[in-house]
């Protein structure tokens, strides 16, 4: 019976992932495989890549690796350039230079996993068409349908979202584990994996759920002096792991709604926190926030 553990969107969370690595010496796991965003947002970047590679996971590229091997290339949007937008940017790059951006470099942006007692199965990071593409667990089957054109498994393991997922689209079953490093469900402190076994000729699903200490990320964050070195941008990261709540996002749909060429200063920040956030986040977060 082939068991695999789907991890994704540790971003640089080292307690989450040793959490997770902890839980799952119960079970017989025959292979890990890790759904993108490995590194970026949380302080442990270069940790968590060293933990997965000499675990020898495989691991696709996220959104998030992009953000590193793309900064200061040709490839990077303009936009990449906005310092008070992309603080984290050049933060990112001096965590991970050398040897492990030659490693990063070198994940493929997807996988197809072929078993002999299970469906196969082909694992991305946002949607079959790009990592920055999120599969909401929300969006109707009208919506998610263009996003299966050309997918041949009947199997899709999605990420990007960091909330969970197992639905079926039109005779696809989609299914996102959560995020192990930054859970956006509300639920504080809390490492989302995804654990699948083959019975009977199907992928049986086990979300599984599990604390991590938070006052270690949060220690390293001051020990960094991040919040000093990432501006307003870096607070609200701090936040989204102290709240396990979307705090970036709806902060930047606020600002390019009502002060899109206001500076990003505390005071703006102090004059956006007088508003409900919910109103500027995907309904797929409002749901659970």
């Amino acid at each position: 019976m082939t068991t695999l553990a789907i991890l994704a969107d540790i971003h640089g969370n080292l307690p989450a992932l040793e959490a997770v690595l902890g839980d799952m010496q119960q079970f017989m796991i025959d292979h890990v495989v890790v759904a993108g965003d490995v590194i970026n947002w949380g302080p442990f970047s270069r940790q968590v890549v060293q933990c997965v590679t000499r675990e020898g996971w495989a691991a696709i590229r996220g959104n998030n690796e992009f953000y590193l091997l793309d900064y200061e290339t040709p490839r990077a949007p303009a936009k990449w350039n906005d310092r008070e937008q992309f603080p984290l940017l050049p933060w990112l790059r001096a965590q991970l230079g050398g040897h492990l951006h030659h490693v990063i470099a070198a994940w493929p942006d997807a996988l197809q996993l072929r078993y002999p007692d299970a469906p196969p199965m082909r694992i991305v990071h946002g949607s079959p068409r790009s990592a920055w593409e999120p599969m909401h667990h929300t969006d109707t089957d009208e919506h998610l349908t263009p996003m299966l054109e050309g997918v041949s498994e009947s199997v899709l393991v999605s990420a990007h979202t960091h909330i969970a997922m197992d639905r079926v689209v039109h005779g696809t079953r989609i299914l996102n584990g959560g995020s192990v490093g930054v859970p956006l469900d509300g639920n504080i402190g809390i490492a989302r994996y995804l654990l699948l076994m083959a019975r009977d000729g199907e992928w049986q699903s086990t979300f599984r759920s599990v604390p991590f200490d938070l006052d270690r990320v949060l220690d390293e964050f001051k020990r960094q002096c991040f919040v000093e070195q990432c501006g307003v941008i870096g607070q609200l990261i701090v936040e989204e792991f102290q709240t396990a709540r979307m705090r970036v996002y709806p902060f930047l749909k606020w600002r390019t709604a009502h002060y899109p060429v206001a500076p990003l200063t505390p005071e703006l920040l102090a004059q956006y926190a007088q508003v409900d956030a919910r109103e500027f986040m995907p309904m797929a977060y409002r749901a659970v926030n």
